[in-house]
């Protein structure tokens, strides 16, 4: 018989502090907007809660779940093969899916129009569309970030189909190949999507990384975004 999900907690947590006492612990599933899980300990009582994606997950992996959150509550060493458990099991294209419909349903993304006061980013993905993909890539929503963030200069979010580029870019000291590049970067996350190779995600593939260097001015474009 499958043991109950407090018993495998229970059961961690005597691997992880086999000399102390069992907390009181709660674990219940909760209906996240993306595949998250926390811990908390309040007053003596461990708090869990796991994204509801992962009710059916087969045991080694809730395992894997449970060792993992109690070894980052007790500051403890992660096991690699469970934490590669893990990782293989939510990069998996069932949960990958799984997840994306959940963040399209559940998940808020507040986004902006593409037209800014100096560039149109609709304008700029026809361009490099028929440029460097032969004008077959369907666009998606192309909008600027709410802010002129510098942490974080372009993403591609699959979920809700959306390139975000950072409004720092709309300014008219920006040279046009720089925000070129950011937009052409994030189209190659279309053509090439994550993969799952082993236990790792695999964000720049080796393809992705060769056909980002066909960009014109690639270098010139890195130098630029290194001083900025």
């Amino acid at each position: 018989m499958r043991p109950g999900i407090l018993e495998i907690f229970h059961d961690e947590h005597r691997q992880i502090r086999p000399e102390a006492a069992l907390p009181e612990l709660k674990v219940e599933f909760f209906a996240f907007a993306n595949l998250n899980n926390t811990i908390r300990l309040r007053q003596g009582r461990l708090l869990v809660r796991l994204s509801d994606l992962l009710e059916g997950a087969p045991e080694p992996v809730v395992r894997a779940i449970a060792h993992i959150l109690l070894a980052k509550m007790y500051r403890k060493p992660i096991d690699r093969g469970r934490a590669a458990r893990y990782r293989k099991y939510v990069g998996s294209h069932q949960v990958v899916h799984q997840a994306h419909l959940v963040r399209q349903m559940r998940g808020r993304k507040r986004l902006h129009s593409p037209q800014g006061r100096v560039y149109d980013l609709d304008a700029i993905f026809e361009d490099l569309n028929r440029r460097f993909f032969h004008g077959l890539m369907g666009r998606p929503r192309m909008s600027w970030s709410p802010s002129k963030t510098r942490r974080i200069l372009g993403h591609y979010d699959p979920a809700h189909n959306a390139i975000v580029i950072s409004r720092i870019f709309d300014h008219p000291a920006i040279p046009r190949y720089a925000l070129d590049y950011i937009v052409y970067h994030e189209m190659l996350h279309l053509k090439h999507p994550v993969r799952l190779r082993g236990s790792r995600r695999c964000v720049h593939s080796a393809e992705f990384q060769a056909e980002e260097k066909l960009f014109p001015e690639w270098e010139r474009a890195e130098g630029f975004l290194k001083k900025l």
